[in-house]
């Protein structure tokens, strides 16, 4: 564990407002990004610094936890399969090292999923998919209806099809980051619990942060990894600001009581309408259901309309589910990037780093990500799968994202 040095906030306080503070790394945001970010720096031997006002917050509050490198396939991201295949590869031994940093259990599963389609238009779409699927090296079964329903009891009758997916796994989110934040305490990371004002330079460089309580925070290499809100930090360059947007996104919650259990042994998903719906059982009794993708802005309101679509289409997908208690909604705001996939590495302004804009596979990419910026901050080679990442691929087209100009406090990550 690395000591504190000379100037620096404790690991629960704000420090005093106006003093200067120094760290190998400065890390901004304190979701599961900059989480991971910050413990895989400091188990290098870099001391780091984390600035949130509330650690392990963000979009992973709400997300569901999939690990679903293969049914999150999508055609023309194939560069993205071989980057999200690479971290679910590293998922089991990374679950493992955190945990016994921790004692802390994550919810890990290996249950596997199951796509299924509940028309014939569906069928047809699965029947592509699997065939992308096969094309990609990938392992998924083809069931019918009957096969499907043998699987999972409590799917409709009507449903047509599946693909059966052993390797995609699952993760409880909240867990994640509740670890994240106990293991990087472990390894010496402090953090400054308020919000990020202000990227400082110096000359051409980043050379730190003011934040919101007016303490000054420097460090040689800074992280920007905000989430969906990394666009909008005050001082970045505008030919630098990653072109980063929020994709809402509401998630529910229920219940299984113990008459009901054995409900869903895996995850469960669907295209209903269009739509993209998914049920994931948590081994504590806890059942997710989401999630909608909405182009709402800043906008975090669960409506009545969202709530109604996803019980609407769970409800089709697995008639049972309108029996179990519904225990909570939410919403968050994924980090969309323009080509949906995270920008990691140098940004184009020496000093600053991004590790943002992941989109739905911020849970599923948090080991190599983690390992990547590790990488990165002591000047190792990251792996090949990263390479097409990194921020320059933007450089040419920058679209900052929407609201990029206002001066606000940053939010912690995804």
């Amino acid at each position: 564990m690395h000591a504190r040095r000379s100037g620096q906030p404790g690991a629960h306080g704000r420090g005093t407002p106006g003093a200067a503070a120094t760290s190998d790394v400065l890390v901004i945001g304190g979701g599961i990004i900059g989480l991971v970010t910050a413990w895989r720096a400091a188990l290098r031997g870099l001391s780091v610094t984390v600035v949130d006002p509330e650690p392990g917050g963000g979009a992973a509050r709400v997300a569901a936890g999939m690990l679903a490198a293969v049914t999150e396939l999508h055609y023309g991201e194939e560069a993205l399969l071989a980057l999200n295949l690479e971290s679910a590869r590293r998922y089991p031994g990374f679950a493992a090292e955190l945990t016994e940093a921790t004692g802390l259990g994550l919810g890990y599963r290996r249950c596997g999923t199951l796509a299924v389609a509940l028309d014939a238009d569906d069928r047809a779409h699965l029947r592509a998919l699997h065939a992308l699927q096969l094309r990609s090296g990938l392992e998924s079964e083809w069931l019918t209806g009957r096969e499907c329903r043998r699987l999972e009891p409590m799917l409709a009758p009507g449903v047509r099809g599946g693909l059966r997916v052993d390797g995609d796994h699952q993760i409880d989110p909240r867990r994640l980051a509740t670890a994240l934040v106990l293991a990087c305490e472990r390894a010496g990371v402090v953090f400054h619990r308020a919000w990020a004002a202000r990227l400082d330079m110096a000359g051409e460089r980043a050379v730190g942060v003011t934040g919101e309580d007016g303490t000054v925070l420097h460090a040689p290499q800074v992280v920007l990894a905000g989430g969906s809100t990394s666009g909008r930090l005050t001082g970045v360059p505008e030919d630098v600001l990653p072109p980063v947007r929020p994709v809402k996104g509401q998630v529910l919650r229920l219940t299984v009581p113990p008459r009901h259990a054995p409900f869903l042994s895996r995850t469960v998903r669907a295209v209903v309408r269009g739509g993209h719906v998914y049920l994931v059982p948590r081994e504590n009794g806890e059942l997710v259901v989401g999630a909608t993708t909405e182009e709402q802005g800043w906008d975090t309101t669960v409506t009545a309309g969202g709530v109604y679509e996803l019980l609407r289409d769970a409800h089709e997908l697995v008639p049972g589910i309108t029996e179990l208690p519904l225990t909570e909604t939410g919403a968050g705001l994924r980090p969309g990037s323009p080509d949906n996939a995270p920008l990691l590495g140098p940004s184009g302004l020496d000093g600053l780093l991004l590790a943002t804009g992941h989109h739905r596979n911020g849970v599923l990419l948090t080991p190599v990500t983690g390992d990547v910026m590790a990488d990165l901050l002591t000047g190792a080679e990251p792996p090949e799968a990263a390479r097409p990442f990194t921020p320059a691929r933007f450089a040419a087209t920058t679209a900052t994202a929407p609201a990029a100009a206002v001066s606000t406090p940053l939010e912690h990550s995804a």
